[in-house]
């Protein structure tokens, strides 16, 4: 008797042992799934961060915002304006990937660690297989809006995708900027009832203030631009006369928007020119930094203020 309760007890612990191993096991293969999954979503997160620092967010949101708030003033209800912010937001994703996968051969060798290429946050691969599938989207997007309005604003498009690939680097690389800027206001009208055209003042100014944000954007890079070949109008012309001549094309679309529309200046026209005109002088000081970039995007956020009073139907 005393033998066989000796056995039964011998039993008991080893089992509880193999339960003990087995349980421990199992806590361990947990943790390292646990580990996994969170190894995968910290490099899932680190990718969407690098695709979204590679898509040049600020352009892309203030160009997306701007042409949303038109949309509003301009007359679309709830679903044009969601049709309107969503082709812009994909064709703008679009240009700001294929800019940065197109650039990828001179920022290296100029050693531009600012940009998550180069820096290594984001892959060569996804960066194209977002521009062509955000490309993919705005096509059917843009139509969604209306045939005549999706074909401007997918002209728009191609020619942005143009200056990408070709036109940075010759003597027309503002024109790319001046046809997409100032075919934006017409995109938004064209999809109204009816299908009106915006006035040619609107699409003057817009394109003005295209061509002045090339200028703006090109100046930091200007030394490094011609050392990799890229020799578009602002680099002929140096940091310097480039800094002139984008304050005397943005502040040429502000006059537009003041002075063209029928009936007296408004207190805020003249406020919106002064201010302006302030700002581009001093960011013309600091040509060589993002700070006139900057400030053109802040007059084009004063400027749709100002349109909206204008485009209110």
């Amino acid at each position: 008797m005393p033998e066989r309760t000796t056995q039964i007890a011998d039993s008991a612990d080893s089992a509880d042992s193999v339960g003990s191993t087995d349980s421990v096991g199992s806590a361990r293969g947990a943790d390292g799934a646990a580990g996994v999954g969170s190894g995968a979503l910290a490099r899932a997160g680190r990718a969407l961060a690098g695709l979204s620092a590679a898509c040049h967010p600020l352009p892309a949101v203030a160009v997306t915002l701007f042409s949303s708030v038109l949309a509003v003033a301009a007359g679309h209800g709830p679903p044009g304006v969601a049709l309107v912010a969503g082709a812009v937001a994909t064709g703008q994703l679009s240009v700001g990937w294929c800019n940065d996968r197109t650039d990828l051969r001179r920022d290296l060798a100029t050693g531009r660690r600012d940009k998550p290429l180069v820096a290594g946050t984001a892959s060569p691969a996804a960066v194209a297989w977002a521009a062509a599938h955000a490309l993919l989207l705005c096509v059917p997007l843009s139509l969604a809006v209306g045939a005549l309005a999706g074909a401007v604003h997918l002209v728009g498009v191609a020619a942005a995708w143009g200056y990408n690939l070709r036109l940075k680097a010759t003597v027309v690389s503002w024109a790319p900027y001046a046809l997409a800027f100032g075919l934006l206001p017409a995109f938004v009208t064209l999809g109204l009832p009816g299908g009106p055209w915006p006035p040619p003042w609107l699409m003057a100014a817009a394109a003005l203030l295209g061509a002045g944000a090339h200028f703006a954007n090109v100046l930091p890079d200007i030394d490094d631009d011609l050392a990799t070949g890229v020799a578009g109008l602002p680099q002929r012309l140096g940091a310097r006369r480039s800094a002139a001549l984008a304050g005397l094309l943005v502040l040429g679309s502000a006059a537009a928007l003041v002075a063209s529309p029928p009936g007296r200046v408004t207190a805020y026209g003249w406020g919106l020119l002064g201010a302006t005109a302030t700002a581009l002088l001093l960011a013309s000081r600091r040509p060589a930094g993002r700070l006139p970039f900057r400030t053109v995007m802040a007059v084009a956020g004063a400027d749709v203020i100002l349109l909206v009073a204008e485009l209110r139907p």
